[in-house]
């Protein structure tokens, strides 16, 4: 029996030795990997991150898929004048799926950017074994050094950064794809005795996947079209290398055209399908290119055109020291962290000189390799680096950064095969100590690369470490302040905040932003509006400037401003749903209920997620009388945002208007799920309290308490529900420490005498109502209510003109008091003037026309009247 007889079925075959040491390199690399990013899994979602997947409508898990494909990064519409145009659905798409399987929790969105970053490392590997490398060793360092290299930090640790990673996985499996359709693919010299032909297409369905893949790496990120004419370029100079050769000695264009026949159709079909998709791209984007300020790139608005053309050189000769000595890293390098070069003079030009200096020396010898058929390490480093670093060079237009230390991920796979190609140069001609004295250095590189990169990981953690690690970093950075400012003010830090905004400006004085923010931060209205205007001075279309300008004039009563300001925030930030809610606010005000319902309609049709929209146009709503329209509205700002619970609330309240109190109930309670706040608390235990559940409304009001301590209304509501529930001395006791504490407290003066009224002390009763009216209340109505429940009390110690005294204050006060006008009436029928008793009687029927106990009354001054015409008696009193 054969040995092959002899083995178990269902074994699988052993590993051939080859595939065996190619899967232990991959699993060095991902270990690798794990351990320079293992600490970076328990950070936040920070500053990008926020905006393109916390706050992004199309990430959320109930958005459908077509939104996708029509918006951009962000969420907004790719035709928007105000959208980023950066296209990159497939990105979205596998944020959506973070969301759908982990929901919005951090880890789960790092693991997935570590993994890819791993299969990137081993991918690079094994394409450089396979296309670029002869020796593993040196494929293998490349990839080490791809591992480690502190520059990935941004687009590894930052989610946001995805994007240039999973393009990179995409680019290099299109690469290798082209060259599978290739016959001569692994890119190996043909023998000198086959034809000088350029090498036929071999699989029709590998240029195609390669075609497919191209498209998604564009659109995971826009950089990834690139790989496109890095495949053409290797395919023309390396595997077509010879037939070109042939080509250049030979004048007669059939020659040429016979020879490079299969190369040109290759090119042909590669470039007409860039054309295509590139066509279907601009279409999306509106025609227009994206819109961006000098903020986000000074050197693009210089008029000087010796300025523009320096600072970009410089940018490059910058990036490419990020690459070779990564020591400075920051997540912002705008607004003054990279002055411009505005003169020959500037010794930042021997960098520039330097560099192309270097990537001449290069070129060179790359193309001497290629004469030699010698290697193609340097031609692959040279596409590698060059290409996917072209759309981000301001070469063909302008882009929306100075750096971006994310965009140098997938030309550094370039940096990392150049080294490793200049390191094996090296072993070759020092000999065996030279080898061990590199290698002990490449080591060393490593080892500090790897630590450089754990280093930076921490400052992706959280977002105030994020923005604290820029001013440490470039402290003459504004943009830096500026952010920094902002998490400031969002923890409450205000004074610290107003330093920071104030640091921004004085780096930089046109920044708008920081105005508008200081602006919100003042105390004083007059220097609050002096920056909204200064702002808006810098920039007249800063919509968040023209919206708080226009708010701080509505306040002081300057409507016609304000109006003009609201609707001018519309029109330059017409997905600016605060803006739309604060005008229709103002109609409402001003009872122009028309235009305010169509401003609500406008905002929810040009902001549809915005839950706060929703919300707000519900309360407009009810107070419309709308409450089924308006419950539609609350729902669906808890559909755009399960954790809006002050849409719950509302919802609740509604509710519980209309009778519903379980349903109101099950809104609270779902709204406390959320958070334990005390404008969730009070209604809640208002509701337990009105329908008789004292004690779960106790409960709630103190745990109301505990969070409001300082709340006079929650320790009075908390006393009266102790007073309902027989614990009479509980209440009084508590009311009394309310007012020891507040003695203006007049509702606690009405609580007391309501107490005291129900044990039967009215003279403590009535001496409370006296207390409270000491106080002098302002409000007409209250006075009123005092002056009725002082009638009450006299009348209930039988003191008659006194209390009919006090009905009058009352009525004199608020008319349409229908039970102190009966009151009064039944006053003067004891007391036998039927004739004023009547008057009042029917005073009060105006006003109760339904009161059944009035007319009962009346009918009673009726039958006695006839008696005392007839000579008989009345003994009834009146009700």
């Amino acid at each position: 029996m054969t040995a092959a007889a002899r083995e178990r079925p269902g074994r699988p075959p052993p590993l051939r030795p080859e595939a065996a040491w190619a899967a232990g390199r991959c699993a060095v690399l991902a270990a690798l990997c794990a351990l320079c990013y293992g600490n970076s899994v328990h950070g936040e979602l920070v500053h990008d991150d926020v905006w393109a997947i916390v706050n992004n409508p199309d990430v959320r898990a109930g958005s459908g898929l077509r939104s996708i494909f029509s918006n951009d990064f962000w969420g907004k519409r790719m035709a928007d004048n105000s959208s980023h145009k950066s296209y990159r659905p497939l990105c979205i798409l596998t944020f959506k799926l973070n969301v759908l399987l982990g929901g919005f929790q951090p880890l789960y969105f790092h693991l997935v950017n570590v993994c890819l970053h791993a299969a990137v490392t081993c991918l690079l590997m094994l394409t450089c074994e396979r296309c670029v490398f002869r020796s593993r060793r040196l494929a293998f360092v490349a990839a080490l050094l791809f591992t480690v290299h502190p520059v990935h930090t941004e687009a590894v640790s930052g989610i946001v950064g995805r994007a240039d990673v999973l393009a990179c996985l995409l680019f290099l499996l299109t690469f290798l794809s082209y060259i599978r359709s290739v016959s001569a693919g692994a890119g190996v010299p043909e023998p000198p005795t086959s034809p000088p032909t350029a090498p036929p297409t071999a699989s029709a369905g590998s240029l195609l996947a390669a075609l497919v893949l191209g498209t998604c790496a564009m659109l995971v990120k826009e950089t990834g079209v690139t790989v496109f004419g890095v495949c053409v370029l290797y395919d023309a100079l390396v595997l077509c290398r010879r037939p070109l050769v042939c080509v250049l000695s030979s004048s007669r264009l059939g020659d040429v055209l016979l020879l490079c026949r299969p190369l040109i159709k290759r090119a042909g079909l590669v470039s007409a399908y860039v054309a295509l998709i590139m066509s279907v791209r601009l279409w999306l984007m509106g025609g227009s290119m994206p819109l961006f300020s000098e903020q986000d790139n000074p050197a693009s608005f210089s008029p000087h055109l010796l300025t523009r053309m320096l600072t970009y050189s410089f940018l490059l000769s910058f990036n490419a020291w990020l690459l070779l000595a990564p020591v400075v890293l920051c997540y912002d390098w705008q607004v003054g962290s990279i002055p411009l070069v505005e003169s020959l003079g500037d010794a930042r030009n021997a960098a520039t000189l330097l560099l192309a200096a270097v990537m001449l020396a290069l070129s060179v010898r790359c193309v001497v390799s290629l004469q030699r058929q010698d290697s193609r390490e340097l031609l692959v480093g040279l596409l590698f680096l060059v290409f996917p670093f072209i759309p981000a060079s301001n070469l063909f237009f302008r882009v929306g950064f100075v750096v971006a230390e994310r965009v140098l991920y997938m030309p550094s796979m370039g940096y990392c095969v150049l080294v490793a190609h200049g390191l094996g140069r090296l072993c070759s001609l020092l000999g065996r100590w030279g080898t061990a004295v590199l290698s002990v250095s490449l080591l060393l590189l490593l080892l500090l690369f790897s630590w450089k990169t754990v280093q930076q990981n921490h400052v992706w953690l959280s977002r105030e470490a994020l923005f604290r690690s820029g001013i440490q970093t470039l402290p003459h950075n504004a943009k830096v302040h500026y952010n920094y400012a902002n998490f400031l003010k969002d923890s409450g830090r205000h004074q610290e905040a107003i330093l920071h905004y104030t640091a921004a400006l004085r780096l930089y004085p046109r920044h708008a932003s920081a105005m508008n923010n200081l602006g919100t931060l003042t105390r004083s209205v007059e220097e609050a509006e002096r920056y909204y205007r200064k702002a808006l001075e810098t920039n007249p279309q800063h919509n968040r400037a023209l919206f708080n300008l226009g708010n701080l004039l509505k306040s002081q009563g300057k409507e016609k401003e304000a109006e003009a300001l609201l609707k001018d925030s519309i029109h330059f930030g017409p997905h600016f749903a605060d803006a739309y809610s604060s005008l229709a606010s103002l109609y409402a005000e001003q009872k122009r209920l028309a235009e305010a319902n169509e401003v609500y309609l406008k905002g929810i049709e040009n902001c549809p997620d915005s839950s706060d929209l929703h919300n707000n146009y519900g309360v407009f709503l009810v107070d419309a009388g709308k409450g089924e329209l308006a419950a539609a509205h609350y729902q669906q700002a808890v559909r755009l945002k399960p954790a809006h619970y002050v849409a719950m609330v509302n919802l609740g309240r509604l509710l519980r208007s209309s009778n519903e109190n379980e349903e109101a109930e099950s809104w609270y309670k779902r709204a406390l799920q959320v958070t334990r706040k005390v404008d969730i608390l009070t209604p809640l235990g208002a509701l337990y309290y009105n329908t008789g559940r004292y004690e779960e409304a106790l409960q709630v009001y103190r745990e109301a308490a505990a969070l409001q301590p300082d709340s006079t209304d929650i320790w009075l509501a908390l006393a009266q529900v102790l007073a309902m529930a027989g614990r009479s001395s509980e209440a009084e006791a508590m009311t009394l420490d309310i007012i020891s504490r507040e003695g203006g407290c007049i509702e606690c003066y009405r609580l007391l005498s309501a107490i005291y009224s129900k044990r039967g002390n009215y003279t403590q009763a009535l001496d409370a109502l006296d207390r409270a009216l000491q106080q002098n209340p302002p409000d007409q109505t209250v006075r009123a209510e005092l002056y009725f429940s002082k009638g009450n009390q006299l009348r209930e110690m039988n003191q008659l003109d006194r209390a009919f005294q006090s009905y009058q204050l009352a009525v004199e006060l608020k008319p349409d008091q229908s039970q102190a006008w009966m009151n009064m009436g039944g006053i003067q029928h004891i007391k036998g003037d039927y004739a004023a008793a009547r008057m009042y009687y029917q005073r009060a029927l105006l006003l109760s026309p339904g009161s059944k106990l009035l007319k009962e009354n009346l009918a009673k001054l009726d039958r006695l009247e006839k008696r005392l015409t007839g000579g008989g008696v009345d003994h009834h009193s009146p009700h």
